[in-house]
C-alpha cells in the first residue's frame, strides 16, 4: 500500500492554494495540481486520509480529459512526472501518479452541476416542494428515479468550511456573463450525456456530476477534476432499484455513515473507524478499475 498523503510541502516550490483535497503550486508557465488523500464530506475535511484516493482521482481525471478532448479544451498538459519542470524532480516519488501539470486559467465563479437522477439534496427539495434547484418536476417521482432530461443546476463556490448554494441559471449568467454561462451549460450537459452512455457500458450509472470551467485567452477551458468519485455520484448498474438510496462507488458511502452519527456537519470532524476508511478506499479503487481498467 502506498503511503497516505494528507499534506504536501515542497521547499523551493511556490504553493498558491490548498483546497479540501488538492494543493496547487505555481511553476511559472503552468500550475502543478497535487491530489492528496484528504477527503471531505458536508464541506468538512476529515482527519483521516483515504489510501490511494489521490492516485484514483488523478488517473480518472486524466482518462476523461483525454477521452473528451474533442468536446472542449481542458487544462491538462501532462500527468507524467517525467514531463514536469526540473525543479519538481526531487519530489517525484511523492508526485508520481497523483499530480498533473496544467494550463493556467481564470476559474468561473460557479460550479456547473448536472443531475440525471433524483438523489441527494435534489431529492430532499423535491419532497418539500416538487422541484430541484427551483426547476419544476413531474409529480409522483421517487428517490433515485431518472429525470426526464438531465438538469443543469449551477451553484456558488463556498470558502473552505462553508456550504455551496444552488443558484438559478439567470444568476449564473449574471456572475459569468450570459454567453459564457450558456457555453458552460451546453458543454457540461454534452459531457454528462456522453459519459453516462460510456459508463453504462462499464456497469456504472452516473447519477450526477460537477464540472469546473475557466477562461483562457477568452475561451472556455475544462479545469479541476473530471467525473471522479469526489465530483460525481456513481451507482452500480446491476444493483439499481429506484425508490430508495443506492449503493455507490463514491464518497456517498462515507456521507451515509456520517449521517448515522450525532454530528452537526461542522468542524471538527468526527474520527473515522478503520473499516470505514478501508471500505471507502475499496470503492474508489473499484471505480478506477471499472472506468479505466487501471490498478495502482
Amino acid at each position: 500500500m502506498i503511503p497516505v498523503v494528507l499534506q504536501t510541502n515542497f521547499p523551493g516550490l511556490k504553493r498558491v492554494n490548498q483546497g479540501k483535497v488538492r494543493d496547487i503550486y505555481d511553476l511559472g508557465e503552468h500550475l502543478m495540481i497535487v491530489t492528496s488523500d484528504r477527503i471531505s464530506a458536508f464541506d468538512v475535511v476529515m482527519n483521516e486520509g483515504i489510501p490511494y484516493k489521490g492516485f484514483v482521482l488523478t488517473q480518472i481525471s486524466r482518462f476523461w480529459f483525454e477521452t473528451f478532448a474533442d468536446l472542449v479544451p481542458n487544462h491538462l498538459v501532462s500527468a507524467d512526472v517525467n514531463d514536469f519542470p526540473a525543479e519538481t524532480r526531487p519530489y517525484r516519488d511523492q508526485l508520481e501518479g497523483r499530480s498533473m501539470l496544467v494550463r493556467k486559467a481564470q476559474p468561473l465563479p460557479v460550479e456547473c452541476i448536472v443531475r440525471g437522477y433524483l438523489a441527494g439534496s435534489g431529492w430532499k427539495e423535491y419532497c418539500r416542494q416538487g422541484t430541484v434547484c427551483g426547476i419544476d418536476l413531474p409529480a409522483g417521482m421517487v428517490e433515485s428515479q431518472q429525470l426526464p432530461e438531465p438538469l443543469f443546476t449551477p451553484s456558488t463556490k463556498a470558502e473552505l468550511g462553508a456550504h455551496d448554494e444552488n443558484i438559478s441559471f439567470a444568476q449564473a449568467a449574471e456572475l459569468c456573463g450570459a454567453d459564457v454561462a450558456a457555453q458552460a451549460r451546453d458543454v457540461a450537459l454534452a459531457i454528462y450525456r456522453r459519459a453516462r452512455g460510456l459508463m453504462a457500458d462499464k456497469g456504472i450509472i452516473v447519477a450526477d456530476t460537477k464540472f469546473e470551467f475557466g477562461l483562457r485567452d477568452g475561451k472556455l477551458l475544462w479545469i479541476d477534476e473530471a467525473l471522479t468519485p469526489d465530483s460525481s455520484r456513481f451507482w452500480p448498474k446491476d444493483a439499481y432499484r429506484m425508490g430508495g438510496a443506492q449503493p455507490s462507488f463514491d464518497k456517498q458511502f462515507l456521507r451515509d455513515y456520517l449521517e448515522t452519527l450525532d454530528w452537526k456537519k461542522q468542524a471538527p470532524a468526527p474520527a473515522l473507524p478503520d473499516d470505514i476508511v478501508l471500505k471507502t478506499s475499496e470503492k474508489y479503487l473499484e471505480a478506477l478499475f471499472r472506468i479505466t481498467g487501471q490498478k495502482p
